[in-house]
């Protein structure tokens, strides 16, 4: 079967081609926006990508178009298969019907840390020899690749509550029938297609219905707007986890980086964890995927071994370089709460590292996601950063509000420029020996990081490997 995937690019549905490939199929894609990681991801796979939407890539016709959420009515491409009749489905719709109906599926949800709990989990099933499928969000460093078919029976998946595709307006994850469903946390997002968090934590309930009684729902412990959802009805087991909870999965002798911390199961010490990564967010993402990990038959004694050697997710704290003592890092936070659990995690480490005075945080945000770019955040993005001893907003052209006022707001310590060349400029000119430059965005940024990485070599130094 020929499949063409309109939206390709998408990290979601780049995966989706990659295991259409693996299930045998041939598959090409058209995407108007191409760049690392997935679009490398893709051409090592085979995949053939076109540029634009022109209806000529569907000539001759496949024998079936996979949507992306990212098109709308309007787009030629959309046009000329709704002319000319052609067959047609979403993304997770395709997942569902033809690779998850028989398989047992783990999915992860939440507003935050989907992308890194999902690799987690994968990860800690392919070290317990099970050898899972997976598709999750971006690219597991463990794996470097962001979705494989795997063996019967686990698949891992990351479960995003964004709507299916122009014709489906139900979130993605209602498609997916999980056995074992991590909510990791909820909170308003994703302005441009729900109106207020009621309608998402509707959408949440959803979910909650397709999980079999003897399914089992990983939920944190303290988190009001998830503990709504469940209030609605819920028919499976629930575990909690916390960072202090004793009636569910917490953690002690933590220490403050989240570098290392000891893992229980109510008053019960299963082990220590200790890895390189950081933040509170990650602890509480790894209490989730050892809870779900175990659901699926993993002990979590195996569990903690494997996250011991987890590697992380591209763009997920990603050390992009090291130069002249200058640290540069590709991070995927777009939202308030991310933000600040990233420079939280960083600013805690370099204190338990002791290193002081010259080991500045430099954070530099663009604001692309659609929730950003409506200004919902506005408000709530100056204190988000308030950690960083310095930061630069990039102001895109075609968004409704000013965020200069942002950096007005956060003192003389904080600049918007309104062209990625102008913030390479400035960072090149303000970077000294022992900087942490965070680079925050989900999307390509103009391709700053590489910029910026260049600039600075002018100096010395050589890329971290």
């Amino acid at each position: 079967m020929h499949i063409h995937i309109l939206g390709i690019c998408g990290t979601f549905m780049g995966g989706i081609a990659v295991l259409a490939r693996q299930l045998g199929h041939q598959v090409s894609g058209s995407d108007a926006h191409v760049y690392p990681p997935m679009s490398t991801q893709l051409r090592e796979q085979g995949i053939e990508l076109m540029e634009g939407y022109d209806p000529a890539h569907l000539d001759p016709a496949p024998d079936c178009v996979v949507i992306g959420n990212a098109l709308s009515r309007g787009n030629p491409a959309v046009e000329y298969v709704l002319n000319r009749g052609l067959p047609y489905t979403s993304g997770p719709a395709f997942l569902s019907e033809y690779l998850l109906r028989d398989r047992w599926v783990l999915a992860v949800s939440g507003t935050h840390g989907k992308t890194t709990t999902t690799s987690m989990l994968a990860w800690i099933m392919e070290y317990a020899g099970l050898n899972p499928g997976f598709l999750v969000g971006g690219v597991p460093q463990n794996f470097d690749i962001s979705a494989r078919l795997g063996n019967a029976p686990f698949f891992v998946v990351e479960a995003d509550e964004y709507d299916s595709a122009f014709f489906d307006k139900r979130s993605k994850f209602v498609h997916y029938r999980p056995r074992t469903l991590i909510m990791n946390n909820l909170e308003f997002d994703h302005a441009d297609i729900f109106a207020d968090l009621a309608a998402i934590q509707r959408q949440f309930h959803h979910l909650v219905r397709t999980v079999p009684g003897n399914g089992l729902i990983i939920a944190p412990a303290h988190d009001v707007a998830l503990a709504e959802v469940l209030k609605q009805g819920c028919w499976s087991t629930v575990e909690h986890f916390d960072e202090t909870a004793s009636q569910g999965w917490n953690t002690r002798n933590a220490q403050a980086d989240g570098g290392a911390f000891d893992v229980y199961w109510r008053d019960d010490l299963m082990g220590r964890v200790t890895w390189p990564l950081l933040g509170r967010h990650n602890v509480l993402n790894a209490l989730a995927a050892i809870a779900a990990a175990r659901h699926a038959g993993v002990p979590p004694k195996h569990a903690i071994a494997a996250l011991a050697e987890f590697r992380g997710v591209k763009r997920r704290m990603e050390q992009r370089a090291q130069i002249d003592g200058i640290t540069v890092y590709d991070d995927f936070a777009h939202h308030p709460t991310a933000i600040t659990s990233t420079l939280q995690g960083l600013r805690q480490n370099i204190k338990g590292n002791g290193r002081t005075g010259a080991q500045r945080i430099i954070a530099v945000l663009e604001p692309r996601s659609s929730t950003m770019r409506m200004g919902v955040h506005q408000h709530t993005l100056a204190p988000s950063l308030a950690l960083a001893d310095h930061v630069v907003l990039y102001q895109p052209a075609d968004i409704g509000w000013d965020v200069a006022a942002v950096a007005a707001e956060i003192g003389p310590q904080a600049w918007a420029f309104d062209t990625v060349p102008a913030i390479v400029a400035h960072l090149a000119q303000i970077a000294q020996r022992g900087d942490h430059i965070i680079i925050m965005s989900n999307g390509g940024f103009d391709g700053i990081h590489q910029r910026l990485i260049e600039a600075l070599q002018t100096s010395g130094g050589t890329p971290a490997r």
